[in-house]
């Protein structure tokens, strides 16, 4: 009896598994035919590229997941909600601001204020921000120097407490992090499973490529923008289920009276920096904190970046910089897949 009840059970349960097996084969050829999109547009003043493997397309739906980033952290959009902050407008925060404001403030927390979203004013006194200036003064740098620091704003009852009217939030250094990890949202709520968003060479990734291998970003190799019109590459990082943020001086400078000052703003001297970082890529799990911390680790320096990895082993970095001969190095977390 418990024999052929044996037979019985195998006579039902071998179609199921055979069924089983065609189905996963089948599922995951449609996958391997599945065409993959690629979507191009401006955002922010920069390019955005979008490569995602999916039936249909969704430029769409990728341009309203933009729109809404802009309409809530564009500084340079007149109808945006950071526009109405920096107006002292009565104005109540959504969730998309208030998760990129808070994000932020734990940055500045844990990097000693070299990240800092308040940086505004000095940006625009340099002449980097939304309008020219003139190279300011040392005394001009002390005063806006006083409604500088992220401690000097609180989020309350979904309002922006300020403790200067003057005070002024500048999200540039998140924003474009943050966009892609709003596209990869949606693209993963409509179930893509492989993608590579990428805007202002900022990016976030999923699964495989084209060739079913981890993605592949380029980071560029410091060269003065005004000797060598095409760029190269310095390296490529290979990830998957990750993000990546680039931050640079070598290609961003005001000019003033024949001077280079890099577009990067020490906010604690007021003044655009000094180090020897040309560059730092940072590779978290979101891209929203790996932009925060290229724009800091170009801040503080590549000793103390050292340090603040050793105290994040979420986060992974590629830093570029002179020597004291003014020669190129490198320098990269030591698990970081660099070619």
């Amino acid at each position: 009896m418990e024999e052929q009840g044996r037979k019985k059970r195998m006579r039902w349960q071998l179609p199921f598994l055979i069924f089983l097996i065609i189905a996963t084969v089948l599922i995951v050829r449609h996958q391997r035919d599945m065409p993959y999109q690629q979507n191009s547009g401006m955002v922010f003043s920069t390019i955005y590229n979008i490569t995602y493997q999916c039936d249909s397309d969704l430029q769409w739906s990728i341009e309203q997941e933009l729109k809404k980033v802009d309409q809530c952290l564009s500084p340079f959009n007149e109808t945006s909600l950071i526009t109405a902050i920096n107006n002292n407008k009565d104005t109540l925060t959504d969730k998309t601001f208030e998760y990129v404001f808070n994000l932020a403030l734990k940055v500045s927390e844990e990097t000693g204020g070299d990240f800092d979203i308040t940086v505004a004013p000095l940006v625009n006194a340099w002449g980097f921000g939304f309008k020219e200036g003139i190279t300011p003064t040392q005394q001009q740098i002390d005063s806006l120097k006083e409604i500088i620091g992220y401690g000097k704003v609180k989020l309350q009852n979904h309002k922006v407490i300020k403790d200067d009217k003057r005070i002024m939030l500048d999200c540039s250094a998140i924003a474009k992090g943050y966009a892609c990890d709003a596209v990869a949202s949606m693209l993963a709520r409509k179930g893509v499973e492989n993608y590579m968003v990428e805007i202002g060479g900022e990016v976030v990734t999923r699964g495989v490529n084209k060739k079913r291998e981890e993605w592949r970003i380029g980071v560029e190799k410091p060269q003065d923008i005004d000797t060598v019109k095409t760029s190269e590459l310095q390296a490529v990082i290979a990830i998957s289920d990750k993000a990546l943020a680039t931050s640079g001086n070598y290609r961003n400078f005001y000019y003033k009276d024949g001077k280079k000052y890099a577009h990067t703003i020490d906010p604690h001297t007021g003044k655009p920096v000094q180090h020897n970082i040309l560059s730092a890529t940072v590779v978290a799990k979101d891209c929203a904190t790996a932009d925060a911390y290229a724009t800091a680790f170009m801040v503080m320096g590549l000793e103390k970046a050292k340090k603040i990895l050793e105290n994040h082993n979420e986060l992974k970095a590629y830093i570029i910089y002179n020597d004291d001969k003014g020669n190129y190095q490198t320098w990269s977390s030591p698990k970081l897949k660099v070619k």
